[in-house]
């Protein structure tokens, strides 16, 4: 419905206040842990993430590695944040509304300060949305999917509201603005070394690919966390595990279903996953042989055996996908067939385009802890069909940035986000982590025309065409979607059941240690 003073600025409200709560993690392992009486105040919480070496960063619109969004969560916040079904839900806005067409957007923002004491402005606002879309910067994370907002035509409406005005019409600029890379900066920003956020933890100290520390902000709006401390810990998998059993640390990020079977009553340790939180899968580049043909990327996709690839590299814990991305999120297609394994018809399509006859580099890395096993697994899998498929294996802290230049064929997974946002991330001609070269004009016009659709029902079938489309000729093969596993001491508590991208996902203002 529209306010009568939303009717008088020509104003619709597309979104209301949401409340975004902390939902207890669904738990395994140790009954009867996952809860205590009452939350605790005090102590130092070390948590254990993959590591990336030297490119860790503390500049929240550059690090895409989950241990930096961690850093990044505890430091700052963003004006929206995704609940667990990827819906914008409010942090520093606490509410939104739209013009009629579409392309000016008012955000009001909530009463917050920064870390020394300044209140928060929309000038801070407006500083952050220049910074990331600097255009002489090449690496800021959110650039492309905000370079619809049109800065010389936005502006701060009093110091707690600020209006954006964009280039075309878009129908979901708040999730947009709930992205990796999006956090709000001060408007006295310019040392990334010394960041001074909203969040709940004071910056303290910051080691890359070594570790971070931050201390209680007593001042943030949300209230102030009950730790004192958080020290976040660069390690690879078997570093994090091992940490974990020998109570060096209470939080492993992204452990593999192997570690989660050894997890049982009486461990000390429990298991919590977010069930489907994520994708697995490969990439194939459409813009060299043999993937540039659409029938060698179909006849791959039709080698894979995608419930021993769930059974075997997941441990059961997922599901089978089906080459489009999102199954369960708003704008995933209806009515899709299943793509099951057919053998007879990837060799002929693999034959009459020249790949069978090819031998084939599977390049991975130990950068998720599925990929090695499954590159393996497929491997096997693609030799039923007499298709030669070598394995090699690249460094884990640069693998996410070397497979955007180099492969044919590489390992892949994701964490939750909205579709639109996976699309426009990764499969745009200019999307910054375009692994596949998936470069078509007509597609980004496609793409641009169901986010400019106001009408919900119609936006969703524009969407679907475009995952039908990927799902027949493009360079995804999604087998599994997977349960996203972390794994924490019994004496943690608080810790949420959320997929990576969503608002509760390593969030450590609202666990509490026994």
């Amino acid at each position: 419905m529209v306010s009568a003073a939303a009717s008088r600025r020509g104003f619709l409200g597309l979104a209301g206040a949401l409340a975004a709560t902390a939902a207890l993690g669904a738990c395994e392992g140790e009954p009867g842990t996952g809860r205590a009486a009452a939350p605790r105040r005090g102590g130092t919480l070390s948590a254990a993430f993959p590591g990336f070496g030297a490119r860790e960063t503390m500049d929240p619109h550059v690090g895409r590695q989950f241990v930096d969004m961690a850093r990044h969560k505890a430091v700052f916040d963003k004006l929206v944040d995704l609940d667990d079904r990827l819906r914008p839900v409010p942090r520093l806005a606490e509410r939104w509304q739209s013009n009629a067409d579409l392309t000016v957007w008012r955000f009001t923002l909530r009463s917050a300060r920064f870390h020394d004491g300044r209140p928060l402005t929309a000038d801070d606002v407006l500083f952050t949305l220049a910074r990331i879309l600097d255009p002489s910067s090449a690496e800021r994370l959110a650039k492309s999917s905000l370079s619809l907002i049109d800065l010389g035509r936005s502006r701060a409406v009093g110091t707690r509201t600020v209006e954006l005005a964009l280039h075309r019409p878009h129908a979901e600029l708040p999730s947009l603005l709930a992205f990796t890379g999006t956090s709000v900066v001060s408007s006295r920003y310019r040392d990334p070394a010394r960041p001074v956020g909203t969040g709940p933890f004071r910056f303290g100290s910051f080691t890359p690919g070594r570790e971070f520390t931050g201390h209680r902000f007593d001042g943030h709006w949300g209230g102030a966390a009950h730790l004192d401390r958080v020290r976040i810990l660069s390690a690879e998998s078997e570093a994090r595990t091992n940490a974990l059993r020998a109570g060096e640390t209470d939080y492993a990020h992204e452990v593999n279903a192997t570690f989660a079977r050894t997890v049982t009553p009486g461990s000390g340790l429990r298991i919590v996953s977010a069930p489907h939180g994520g994708i697995e899968g490969l990439l194939l580049k459409t813009d060299r042989p043999p993937f540039d043909d659409p029938e060698a990327a179909l006849g791959l996709k039709l080698l894979a055996d995608r419930p021993r690839l769930v059974d075997v590299v997941l441990g059961g814990r997922g599901a089978v996908a089906n080459d489009m991305y999102g199954k369960g999120f708003a704008y995933y297609p209806d009515g899709v067939p299943q793509r099951e394994r057919d053998v007879s018809e990837a060799k002929r399509l693999l034959r009459r385009s020249g790949a069978l006859n090819r031998k084939l580099t599977l390049y991975t890395s130990t950068a998720a802890g599925s990929f090695v096993g499954a590159a393996h697994l497929f491997a096997q899998q693609a030799a039923d069909a007499g298709l030669r498929i070598t394995v090699t294996t690249g460094p884990p802290e640069t693998y996410f940035t070397d497979i955007l230049r180099t492969g044919t064929l590489t390992s892949h997974r994701s964490g939750a986000m909205p579709i639109p946002s996976y699309l426009a991330e990764r499969l745009l001609s200019d999307a910054p982590q375009n692994a596949t070269a998936w470069h078509h004009k007509d597609f980004d016009r496609d793409f641009l025309a169901a986010q400019s659709t106001r009408d919900t029902a119609e936006r969703t079938r524009r969407y679907g065409a475009l995952q039908r489309r990927l799902r027949d000729t493009g360079g995804e093969l999604l087998w599994g979607q997977s349960d996203w596993l972390n794994a924490v001491s019994t004496r943690l508590h608080g810790v949420a059941a959320a997929p990576p991208n969503t608002v509760d996902w390593a969030r450590f203002d609202t666990v509490w240690l026994a």
